[in-house]
């Protein structure tokens, strides 16, 4: 049986963090919700819907997918795949079940769930965001004549290929990193469309201009150092 394990940062997502909990398959072996120095009840809510709760005090989406790769590390049992999912109900956790398939079927190691536009409720992806997104994958489809489409946070890849990885960005700039070794390192990869909708609560990242500029310095800055490596 294919062992599946959910890593999902937080921060303050005390009224969306039960839902998407709720929502998660029961295939899951176990969800891990890593609260990144949440002030709210993010991490009571997380462990009464029945999630392994982790504490990352250092800021950063990047900090806190790391954390809960190092609590799988420690553990006796390895899953085969990890899926990353965000917190604030933006992602439909149900659709995980076509996002590991691919991978379960057909042995492909990386796969992204892309929030294409007839998918998307109207205001869910802000046009920082859409052109963000067009951007970097349009620079990825020139430099390595890559096919993605987005840089969906909802995504599931093989967990020895995960390691193989080795990845290293601390905050915005986890997704493509990703990404971009894996294509770096051939992996096979797909994009399966996924239903989007408005998050619960305020961005942290696209609902800031500080936070929509920064996250923009950091994809482009990890595109070109692999682009000329």
């Amino acid at each position: 049986m294919t062992k599946i394990v959910v890593i999902i940062p937080a921060f303050n997502e005390e009224d969306s963090i039960p839902k998407v909990i709720k929502d998660i398959p029961n295939s899951v072996e176990e969800v891990i919700v890593v609260s990144n120095n949440s002030t709210d009840s993010t991490e009571t809510n997380a462990k009464n819907a029945g999630a392994t709760v982790l504490v990352e005090n250092q800021k950063g989406y990047g900090y806190a997918c790391l954390k809960g790769m190092n609590y799988i590390a420690e553990q006796k049992e390895k899953p085969d795949i990890v899926v990353f999912l965000d917190g604030d109900y933006s992602d439909y956790p149900e659709e995980l079940t076509k996002i590991v398939q691919p991978i379960i079927t057909e042995n492909i190691d990386f796969v992204v769930g892309a929030r294409v536009k007839e998918l998307r409720e109207a205001g869910a992806m802000t046009k920082p965001q859409i052109f963000g997104n067009w951007l970097a994958t349009s620079l990825m489809k020139l430099f390595f004549g890559s096919t993605f489409t987005d840089l969906g946070p909802f995504r599931a890849i093989k967990y020895k290929k995960l390691l193989d990885l080795k990845m290293e960005d601390k905050t915005y700039g986890w997704t493509v990193e990703m990404q971009l070794k894996a294509l770096k390192q051939k992996l096979s990869y797909i994009e399966i469309p996924v239903n989007y909708r408005n998050r619960i609560g305020v961005s942290k990242v696209s609902g800031t201009i500080k936070g929509a500029i920064f996250a923009g310095v950091k994809i482009l800055t990890w595109i070109f150092k692999y682009s000329f490596k």
